[in-house]
């Protein structure tokens, strides 16, 4: 095989694992040339495939994809990271080897590489920066817990606690409580506290991040209920906003939007896809509660929120909540795009405006 052919007509499967990865090797007939085992490391990809230079090579999106789709991109290789969520050949495949995965990869990635829904990694500093907003996600959720679990112990020892935000609860255990707390519970509390000062801690350095790095995070914080956290990791998940050639695609790209399974003249309600960025999607509908809870200033979203959950039945609250925060999704792309100036009651604005007709 000369060298031509390896370089433009060979695609790689390659199936990442934690220590080792599994690669598949197709000629341009199809034909499996090679299979073999390499080591997860920036060394072990460089010297097993540098002779394919030029070539693609297709994975799956993963723990080490963003790495080494970097990694290969930046050598001259042609990488498609797919989504295996949307590949059913891929994820409910009764024969789940990393060999057969390696090698279905390669044969998909040949044929055409839209039947493996490709996704777009994001570049090495947006990917830092997330994993700080992760991080601080993560202590949030372990404060939530600890705190949810003082109030059990304290609920099943006949002490009903108070009401109380997370930054004053060990405050406000420790008044109720007295000289005399429970044996744990004080350095439960203890954490706590520690907990609240480092979110207080990473809160500022997200501040100073947006004023550093992503002035446009700041514009989208004209919309009532979206914070430093939630327009910050929009930025950080979309990161290039012409990715999306119109702004109503967002909502779909984040989950909000139903499911589809029509057939014939069946056309069934379905919920909300739920792809894409999960923790997007809870800050997008944390914003949305605000929008429409009793401290929401009046605007469109709250008006359209409003609409939908009185004429919605029992669960009408829940989908006016996933609405607004799909609007949401899709307004602050526009804002990002544009640049406007957020106008919370635009469209009775415009209604006011209209001249009556006779």
């Amino acid at each position: 095989m000369d060298r031509s052919t390896k370089q433009v007509d060979v695609t790689i499967g390659l199936d990442l694992g934690d220590r080792r990865s599994q690669a598949a090797v197709l000629d341009a007939g199809g034909v499996l040339i090679e299979e073999r085992s390499v080591a997860t490391t920036k060394e072990g990809m460089a010297e097993v495939f540098g002779q394919y230079g030029g070539c693609r090579i297709v994975m799956e999106v993963g723990t080490h994809s963003p790495w080494v789709s970097r990694l290969f991109k930046e050598r001259g290789f042609e990488v498609i990271v797919a989504n295996p969520r949307q590949v059913r050949l891929i994820a409910a495949s009764q024969r789940k080897t990393d060999r057969y995965d390696a090698q279905m990869l390669a044969r998909l990635g040949r044929l055409d590489p839209a039947l493996l829904a490709p996704v777009q990694h994001r570049g090495v500093e947006a990917q830092q920066h997330r994993a700080m907003m992760q991080a601080r996600d993560g202590l949030v959720r372990c404060r939530t817990l600890l705190i949810n679990q003082v109030r059990g112990l304290t609920k099943a020892l006949g002490v009903r606690l108070p009401r109380s935000g997370a930054g004053a609860f060990a405050c406000q255990v420790r008044a109720t409580l007295g000289d005399k707390p429970f044996l744990g519970v004080d350095t439960l509390l203890s954490t706590i506290e520690q907990l609240s000062s480092d979110i207080r801690a990473m809160d500022k350095q997200v501040k100073e991040l947006i004023e550093s790095t992503y002035p446009e995070a700041a514009h989208l914080q004209q919309v009532s209920g979206v914070g430093p956290i939630t327009s910050l990791w929009y930025i950080l998940t979309l990161e290039d906003p012409s990715r999306f050639a119109k702004s109503r695609v967002v909502g779909a790209y984040l989950g909000l939007c139903p499911g589809q399974r029509s057939s014939g003249e069946q056309r069934p309600q379905l919920g909300i896809s739920k792809a894409g960025d999960e923790t997007l999607r809870r800050y997008l509908v944390q914003a949305a509660h605000c929008v429409l809870g009793p401290l929401g200033p009046d605007s469109d979203l709250r008006r359209f929120g409003q609409g939908i959950s009185s004429r919605g039945g029992s669960n009408g609250k829940k989908r006016a909540v996933v609405a607004v925060a799909r609007k949401l999704a899709v307004l602050l792309h526009r804002l990002w795009v544009s640049g406007e100036t957020y106008v919370p009651l635009r469209n009775a604005d415009l209604t006011v405006s209209q001249p009556e007709t006779a």
